[in-house]
């Protein structure tokens, strides 16, 4: 799954799109983070939750669990939501906020519809996100060029029949061979990486 940070009033909402349910998925205490501005979001969605399960509310029962970047770089479980399902979590939620908050989730979803059609939107999106995270123009420039690579490179794949993910992990792995000496796996453990993705470090 792609896993992106979107900005809600320069707020960060960890995110992903899952391709398989053609859905995002949301961060649900990042969410609450910023329609409740507690100290201990962690804390305020547990209780949150907990009550939820009591009233015999499903759309909790039914939350997604992803691992997600933490602030301190580490991935770890998080409890994700569609937009769907967030919209409800939000009614339960007493905040002001709680309005734009469902107009920005909205924009959200039509913003993927309209990337769909026109790939630039989505480098421009990216473009914005890294800047407001406090990327410097040159790590930016090397990020995007590479994530385009990255996509002539997989189009190609495609055009030559190679369709499935072991046959793209295997031609990925023989790359990082030829230039690092090493694989995917030796390539992390030198970085001493666990589970985090080599592109996004």
């Amino acid at each position: 799954m792609k896993q992106e940070i979107q900005l809600f009033e320069n707020q960060p909402i960890r995110s992903g799109w899952d391709p398989n349910l053609d859905e995002w998925l949301f961060s649900i205490v990042d969410a609450v983070a910023v329609l409740t501005d507690s100290v201990d979001p962690q804390a305020y969605w547990r209780k949150l939750k907990q009550r939820l399960i009591q009233e015999g509310n499903e759309t909790v029962t039914n939350c997604h669990r992803l691992r997600m970047r933490a602030k301190d770089g580490k991935l770890r479980i998080t409890d994700v939501a569609t937009i769907n399902q967030l919209l409800r979590i939000i009614q339960s939620i007493p905040s002001k906020k709680a309005e734009p908050f469902k107009v920005w989730l909205a924009n959200i979803g039509s913003e993927r519809i309209e990337e769909a059609q026109n790939p630039e939107l989505t480098i421009e999106r990216a473009m914005k996100e890294y800047h407001a995270l406090g990327y410097s123009e040159e790590w930016i420039n090397a990020r995007l060029q590479s994530i385009q690579f990255r996509k002539e490179l997989t189009d190609e794949w495609k055009r030559s029949g190679i369709e499935n993910d072991l046959e793209y992990a295997i031609l990925t792995n023989l790359m990082s061979k030829e230039w690092s000496d090493m694989s995917i796996q030796e390539y992390k453990r030198f970085k001493g990486l666990q589970k985090e993705n080599l592109r996004t470090t």
